[in-house]
């Protein structure tokens, strides 16, 4: 780039650097030609002095390599998003137009920057979003999965650069928000490396104290952790080697937010945090195989130490809608101390480390994770204009930590719902009409009503009746997003039908007695019968609560 007062010159020497690091990480992925025309428009603005800096006075040009940086290299997105990344600050501030983007780029490329155009939008005024703007904002994250990844790395990048800024405010917001709602976007798409440095910077800009209080106390101990790690290895490395299999093994701490998170619900001292660390066994298996070595190394495990049978996670049966699969067991250590064993193999590694995208690349599809019916349910909610935007924001953030149950039909297909879902809401994600009709079920084989919660395991079987329709109090049985927004549908259109039908009726039996049907009138009679609205008037006479013929009379 030309010698302008656009860069400083610290960031000169970093802009070079950053541009080598993202040609290369990128390879093949943007044609030459492209990152030629790319540079041209960036020169452009950089003269036309047409890109602001923003409230941390970053510059946005090395600020959008950092992220680009972050989306090839942790989230392993590369391609069309980088230059997305690259060029959503151009169009945002007019220099370049979406139809110039798609004619020169593709439309692949301009849907990207049309989402980040919208969520930057949102920020335009202040580094977090208020309130109001969470719809407008997740309604722009729910468009394009690819956006969301990009709006974290965003925010990871962010984050790792306010460290020193002065402009104290602004900073403990952005935290905030990072822990509020990224951090939740990171874990439910299965970024948990970036979800755990989200928390941990958050925690470090929100509660200083706390934050070193533990990063000191960690360093403290380092040196008899890692002593207790190694022995604890030893015996299970020669073992596994002996096996034949090919893998590594290494003892990992918590992230400083988790030991804090801990220390608050078992309201306890550092000292008192049992499971300060984990083991993790990445084995490189054959895909045809990686079950059969990960429960092969289990067992080895589970040989020498004794293990906690209440602490088994088997996410290799059944993997989490984020795509992640893995073995946790707690075992006893030496000295009497529990110990986490994370088993997995290589691709599963990556999966969780670079979540949804490293998913993608292995699965060569998008559909198959749960996540894009999640995002379809997100979707809905926030498009019906009845729904309160901060429930909705509650729930959405509900359904971002739930924990997953796995109920089977009869026939044995296998569903995944949000942790606490009930009978209904299973009826409803099945399907609509199933759920409108649902007037219990059996689970496992005994009766169960509507508000029964289910557990992973449980077979279920809707048992349904013609006569039923939905009841506004289903609003209260229900715990998912996706039934809730389906009742209120349901409930909609059933006033709506019952509306018209003993509107229908009312006038017949107007014109059999021959009495002219005046609307001014009616509304008068409607008042006076103590009706708030039109609509409660017209239900009462559905439902037979108020006698036509009564109404006619008055």
């Amino acid at each position: 780039m030309k010698d302008i007062l656009f860069f400083t010159t610290p960031e000169k020497a970093e802009l070079l650097n950053l541009y080598k690091q993202l040609i290369r990480s990128a390879g093949e992925s943007i044609p030459k030609k492209d990152i030629r025309k790319l540079r041209q428009y960036l020169l452009q603005a950089v003269e036309s002095d047409s890109l602001p800096r923003d409230n941390f006075g970053i510059n946005p040009i090395i600020k959008n390599l950092q992220t680009s940086l972050i989306v090839s290299e942790e989230i392993g997105m590369k391609g069309s998003c980088l230059t997305g990344i690259m060029l959503h600050e151009i169009t945002k501030n007019k220099r370049l137009t979406l139809e110039q983007v798609k004619s020169e780029f593709g439309d692949d490329v301009a849907s990207i920057i049309k989402g980040l155009v919208k969520t930057n939008e949102l920020y335009a005024k202040s580094p977090a979003i208020e309130s109001e703007n969470f719809r407008n904002l997740l309604l722009s994250f729910a468009e394009d999965m690819r956006v969301i990844l990009i709006m974290i790395a965003d925010r990871v990048n962010l984050m790792r650069q306010i460290k020193d800024t002065e402009n104290e405010d602004d900073r403990l917001r952005v935290a905030n928000e990072a822990a509020y709602l990224y951090a939740p976007l990171a874990h439910k798409l299965g970024l948990y490396k970036l979800k755990s440095e989200l928390e941990d910077l958050s925690l470090k800009y929100t509660r200083r104290d706390t934050y070193y209080f533990i990063k000191d106390k960690l360093n403290e101990t380092k040196a008899s952790r890692d002593k207790y790690i190694a022995a604890f290895i030893d015996p299970i490395k020669k073992k596994i080697e002996a096996d034949g299999l090919k893998f590594d093994i290494k003892g990992r701490t918590k992230s400083i937010h988790s030991i804090w998170n801990k220390i608050q619900k078992q309201k306890t001292s550092f000292e008192g945090i049992y499971d300060l660390f984990a083991i993790r066994i990445i084995i490189d298996a054959d895909e045809d195989k990686e079950k059969h070595e990960c429960w092969q190394v289990y067992s080895i495990v589970t040989d020498m130490y004794q293990p906690n049978p209440k602490r088994l996670r088997d996410w290799l049966s059944i993997p989490k809608s984020n795509g992640y699969e893995s073995l946790h067991i707690t075992v006893m250590g030496p000295e009497g101390k529990w110990v986490e064993v994370q088993i997995r193999t290589r691709r599963m590694d990556e999966i969780a480390e670079r979540g949804l995208a490293a998913h993608w690349r292995y699965k060569g599809i998008r559909g198959e994770t749960g996540l894009d019916e999640w995002l379809t349910s997100v979707r809905e909610a926030l498009e019906n204009p009845e729904n309160d935007s901060m429930k909705v924001m509650d729930q959405f953030k509900m359904d971002l930590y739930a924990d997953e149950v796995f109920v089977f039909t009869p026939k044995g297909d296998l569903f995944k719902l949000a942790k606490g879902a009930t009978v209904l809401d299973f009826a409803f994600h099945i399907h609509s009409k199933l759920g409108c009709k649902c007037i219990g079920a059996k689970v496992n084989g005994k009766n169960a009503q509507l508000k029964h919660v289910l557990n992973s395991g449980d077979q279920v079987e809707i048992t349904t009746s013609n006569t039923q329709s939905p009841k506004q109090d289903w609003l209260n049985i229900v715990t998912t997003s996706k039934a809730r927004t389906k009742i209120r549908q349901a409930l909609k259109e059933m006033a709506s039908s019952h509306h018209d039908f003993a509107k229908e009726t009312l006038e017949r039996k107007f014109k059999n007695r021959k009495i002219e049907y005046d609307e001014a009138v009616m509304m008068r009679l409607i008042k006076r019968q103590g009706f708030k609205t039109v609509t409660d008037f017209y239900q009462a006479i559905a439902t037979g609560t108020l006698d036509v013929n009564d109404v006619l009379d008055k």
